[in-house]
């Protein structure tokens, strides 16, 4: 999508300075013209993409400065304010005694096509921290971010508004945020709650915050992730080793906490006894450091970014450019989601491929769709399944996915073009995915492989006979943990299950369930 560039009503920013000012402003070039600074005794100036610009020899008076405040709308407990129907913001500098000193007027702008190199993180469900310095466009790119969610992907998208940066100062939300819903923050002090509030009565699948600043903040990010809701925000920091260093914020990236290691451990590691690692995980998969308003440096597994920066060794990241090409190779590879904790997996639509065994000895390839591929990767290796994650769905043999995400459209084109089956999991937790893949893989624990995966290919051939020719299949007498594995199967194939006889010539009759499909 080509960039295009929409100057919000300059007029209406220019309206409320003095003519002499006006004038002056008008004969510069308008799309370049970032902020307009008013400080009492001073000459005005205007700021330039290219640099400062005097407006007037002619110092700003007290005078002047209530004119312009009179005009805007009121000055929040922020000391912002904007001009209803608009993106323009004016902040105040006031003195010991409040009186308002100086004035910058900031150009509000909606700028489309901002997000199309990180187009592939929003269609995944990636949890994204934008990150960069004052004026490289982060709340440009996280406007854009919202519509592109809503109107592009139709997900139910929840702004928290703090200042009115995003959407626009007054009670209607301006057009540049499509259908995206926004929620005004009464006090700067409440924006923790308000984004509480947004999930627990709102309902939505995407969050989007400017600037999160504070530890309360940072917990309540923290809250949203872990109820599987998309997170889309900015915080302040300029890279990722940078946000790692911030005590307050690092909580956002997986927090990180000093352990001591023995001494046979810190040999192994050729390190001090005392390292730093990775406290839990990320509140967000994806961090994207703004460089400038053309350069960004993705890193698409935030945990593993942080991890090697742990390390010692810096996760250069993947650079992308505004047209969404990417150049260099990316050090950190692999497509994350978002973190989160507890119970009850659940499947979604019945498998349209073999279900993996434990035994088997081809790689299952497993493609993580909104759930953390760090805790997933973890659970195959607590697990020791011949089983690992893949940044392709296209390669995936099945697909692991949150349960809120399974109906997206860009899930369901998964589906139609690899046939994997869907596996559904209510919260994105550890606990969980651990549950999830003992089921799909047929782990019964104390067993030996072989036992067991008799057992799972007798159930799946009773099914299958099951389901061709619409009878009932007795089982071999099992343990009543290989009992549970064969009822568990036959439930993935939506059919009846019931234990029969007395020890130890217990075992399971498979038949037809009251929605299988006619014999053919």
């Amino acid at each position: 999508m080509s960039i295009e560039t929409r100057t919000d009503d300059l007029e209406r920013l220019l309206g409320v300075l003095p003519r002499p000012l006006r004038e002056r402003l008008r004969r510069l070039p308008s799309t370049d013209l970032l902020e307009v600074v008013l400080d009492l005794g001073r000459p005005p100036q205007a700021r330039l993409t290219g640099g400062p610009h005097a407006l007037d020899d002619a110092p700003v008076t007290r005078e002047t400065l209530a004119r312009v405040c009179e005009a805007v709308g009121r000055f929040t407990a922020d000391n912002r304010a904007g001009i209803e129907g608009t993106l323009h913001r004016i902040a105040a500098i006031r003195n010991r005694t409040g009186e308002t000193v100086g004035l910058t007027l900031r150009v509000g702008r909606a700028v489309y096509g901002t997000i199309a190199p990180l187009h592939d993180l929003a269609a995944d469900a990636y949890s994204i921290l934008l990150l960069g310095p004052p004026g490289v466009g982060k709340t440009t790119r996280l406007r854009e971010m919202a519509r592109v969610l809503a109107d592009d992907f139709a997900r139910r998208v929840v702004i928290v508004d703090t200042s009115n940066e995003i959407a626009g100062d007054g009670d209607i939300p301006h057009p540049a945020i499509g259908s995206a819903r926004r929620m005004q923050v009464p006090h700067p002090d409440a924006q923790h709650a308000v984004m509480i509030e947004a999930v627990e009565n709102h309902m939505p699948e995407v969050i989007v915050v400017d600037e999160i600043g504070t530890a309360a903040e940072a917990a309540a990010a923290r809250t949203i992730a872990e109820r599987g809701v998309q997170l889309i925000g900015t915080a302040h920091g300029t890279t990722l080793e940078n946000l790692t260093r911030n005590p307050t914020l690092a909580d956002l990236v997986g927090g990180v906490r000093t352990v001591t290691l023995s001494d046979e451990g810190a040999r192994a590691r050729g390190t001090q006894k005392t390292v730093s690692e990775r406290a839990g995980p990320p509140t967000f998969g994806a961090v994207v450091e703004i460089v400038d308003r053309e350069r960004l440096i993705v890193h698409r597994d935030t945990a593993r970014a942080v991890d090697a920066l742990l390390r010692g060794i810096a996760p250069r990241g993947e650079p992308r450019g505004t047209t969404g090409e990417s150049g260099g190779e990316p050090a950190i590879p692999a497509p994350p989601a978002p973190p989160v904790p507890e119970p009850e997996p659940q499947r979604v639509p019945a498998p349209t491929k073999p279900t993996p065994q434990s035994g088997s000895e081809r790689m299952v390839r497993i493609y993580c769709y909104a759930l953390s591929r760090d805790s997933t990767e973890r659970v195959l290796r607590d697990l020791r399944l011949n089983a690992r994650t893949v940044e392709q769905a296209e390669r995936a043999d099945l697909v692991l996915a949150l349960r809120a995400r399974s109906q997206d459209r860009r899930l369901q084109e998964l589906i139609a073009e690899t046939g994997a089956p869907v596996y559904a999991i209510k919260r994105n937790s550890t606990a969980q995915i651990r549950r999830l893949l003992r089921d799909v893989f047929n782990v019964v624990p104390g067993l030996n492989d072989a036992t067991v995966d008799a057992a799972a290919r007798e159930a799946e051939a009773a099914a299958q006979r099951v389901i061709d020719e619409g009878i009932a299949v007795e089982l071999t007498p099992r343990s009543a943990p290989l009992r549970k594995l064969q009822h568990r199967i036959a439930m993935r194939h939506r059919l009846l299950a019931q234990s029969t006889g007395c020890e130890p010539d217990k075992h399971l009759v498979i038949q037809p369930g009251t929605d299988s499909p006619a014999p053919g």
